[in-house]
């Protein structure tokens, strides 16, 4: 599928006055301009990224009152429930507070609610739950924002409700005893995007005085797991956190990066994302997320062995399940789907298991690049899970149809819903007329968005090192691409394994390897009477024991003039 090369907008004064502020190539300069940080003191601290750069936790709105409601649940000797959710950033939420606040002596269970029995969030069942439990206060982590019918049943039963969650409030907020979220519109905390774990980091903060390390580790997973932006606050945890997980303390964690073979490895973002968050969401995927609490919570190291080959088991049964899903509904898209039509891929079949709808949903929008949503139909209610595509707000899309929709909830770029059967094909109609005004069929094209166009001769191994320390990069801080124009291949193209593709490729003044995973495809068009334009990001190659600047192809295309040099 053809990419678009979209550059990012270059204010040379502007790069170059920040250069000189920061001391750092005007490149480095444009990367941070790229990503929204024109002002000199926010890129010293997003450079840094130093654990003394931490915000005050009481900035965040009723995080007074929250410390106060546990520091009198201690001093009474009450009980607590911590009610979580199913996926990573739920399960580390939950596991490091159930840990700090046992520490500090108090009496704590939990609730993990199962994805295909009970669903998202609080259901109104917990309250007379935590009734014959003898609960005093309950703290939801990672949802609660718009539970506003369970949290009155829970104050009905004199229960006080905490919530800690990072997903949209609605209009109106739930009557909690106190709500941490730094979305809600009456808070003035400098990090927006925070995730669950993050936000329950600041509760530690706040009750503690610190974050230990090893809440560090568990909050970088569950921030790089959700995908929120590693800017800000979230990329001293996540660059913090990613330091201390291989020495980690923490029984259950080392026991899943011993299954997941990457013990004695340098972790970064892909092993969250690859190897240890698949595993962890497993459980609450194919069974329970009890699984992974409890694999987080233990001090046997047997036992942390034990689920911790549970854990890759549901997940060795979670890529085969997925497998059978996605080969189906792919047949279904090509059979029912009118591209010319339809901008939103909306697919329903019986019975598809609710837990790996949201993969399934990711893989079709990587092979289609259009916004999917995946619904798997029992008793005539469907349940869904979306993900969506630069340039269409999902919440918002899923607000504006909230008409045919029973529940809904999630943000820009994913989110998960329920609606009744006969309401599908309605709902698929009035969703596809609101892409016509929002989608141009320019958008629904892959998109390789460029941060500067740049000669081979700028690069040199100081340069890719610079670029190195810009990391962990993800969302809202990409790795950052570059492209050049007019480049002459000057080695025979090499098929390596699974399709990768490598050469040297010259501008007549610098030569540099290229090497592009998956593009064996682009080989053809790589000989030497071919001029080519490519986009690339820059990394270190230390296969030989010396390191050199190497590029990591993110497209190729034929330059639109004969000569380059």
């Amino acid at each position: 599928m053809q990419k678009i090369w979209n550059m990012a907008p270059c204010d040379f004064k502007k790069a170059a006055d920040l250069s000189r502020l920061l001391n750092v190539p005007s490149i480095i300069a444009q990367i941070l301009i790229n990503r929204g940080m024109e002002d000199a003191e926010i890129a010293k601290h997003f450079l840094n990224a130093d654990r003394k750069n931490l915000f005050d936790p009481f900035l965040l709105k009723d995080m007074d009152k929250a410390v106060y409601r546990i520091q009198e649940a201690q001093k009474n000797k009450e009980k607590i429930l911590i009610y979580g959710d199913y996926d990573v950033d739920g399960v580390t939420s939950a596991a490091v507070l159930i840990k700090t606040l046992r520490a500090l002596g108090l009496d704590v269970i939990n609730y993990i609610p199962h994805r295909v029995e009970e669903g998202y969030g609080l259901n109104l069942e917990i309250a007379s739950f935590a009734k014959s439990q003898g609960i005093h206060l309950l703290i939801t982590v990672d949802c609660g924002i718009t539970a506003n019918k369970e949290i009155d049943a829970l104050n009905a039963q004199g229960i006080d409700v905490v919530v800690i969650d990072h997903h949209e409030p609605s209009e109106i907020l739930p009557k909690a005893y106190a709500i941490i979220n730094s979305k809600r519109k009456d808070c003035d905390y400098p990090c927006k995007d925070l995730a669950a774990v993050g936000t329950v980091a600041k509760m530690v903060q706040a009750l503690t005085g610190e974050i230990p390390q090893d809440v560090m580790n568990f909050v970088a997973m569950g921030t790089i797991a959700d995908v929120v932006s590693l800017t800000s606050e979230n990329r001293i945890f996540v660059k913090e956190g990613l330091k201390g997980i291989a020495q980690t303390q923490n029984l259950g964690l080392k026991a899943l990066l011993q299954i997941g073979k990457i013990q004695e490895k340098e972790l970064s973002p892909f092993h969250i994302g690859f190897v240890l968050g698949p595993r962890i969401n497993a459980a609450g995927r194919m069974d329970s997320a009890q699984t992974a609490l409890d694999l987080f919570l233990t001090d046997d190291p047997h036992k942390a062995l034990q689920l911790a080959k549970q854990l890759d088991g549901f997940n060795a049964d979670r890529q085969k399940m997925q497998k059978d899903i996605l080969e189906e509904a792919l047949n279904k898209i090509e059979q029912e789907m009118n591209f010319n039509q339809e901008k939103i891929i909306v697919i329903a079949q019986e019975s598809w298991h609710r837990g790996v709808l949201g993969i399934v949903a990711s893989k079709i929008v990587e092979k289609y690049y259009r916004p999917a949503i995946v619904i798997s139909l029992e008793d005539n209610i469907g349940t869904g899970s979306a993900r969506s595509i630069d340039g269409f707000h999902l919440f918002d899309a899923l607000a504006a149809c909230s008409s045919f929709l029973e529940e809904y909830g999630g943000h820009k770029g994913a989110a998960g819903l329920t609606i009744k059967k006969d309401n599908i094909e309605p709902f698929k109609k009035k969703i596809n007329q609101m892409a016509e005004d929002f989608l141009e069929i320019k958008k629904l094209l892959p998109t390789v968005f460029i941060d500067a166009e740049i000669s081979l001769r700028d690069i040199d191994i100081h340069l890719a090192r610079l670029i190195k320390s810009l990391e962990p990069y993800g969302e809202g801080n990409p790795s950052p691409v570059f492209c050049s124009r007019n480049l002459s291949v000057i080695s025979e193209p090499q098929i390596l394994g699974k399709e990768t593709l490598k050469f040297w490729v010259t501008d007549g003044r610098q030569t540099l390897s290229a090497v592009g995973f998956g593009m064996a495809k682009y080989k053809e068009m790589l000989t030497p009477e071919n001029y080519i334009d490519l986009a690339y990001e820059i990394i270190i190659d230390d296969w030989n024991k010396t390191p050199t600047p190497q590029l990591k192809l993110k497209d190729i295309k034929l330059s639109e003039v004969e000569e380059a040099f």
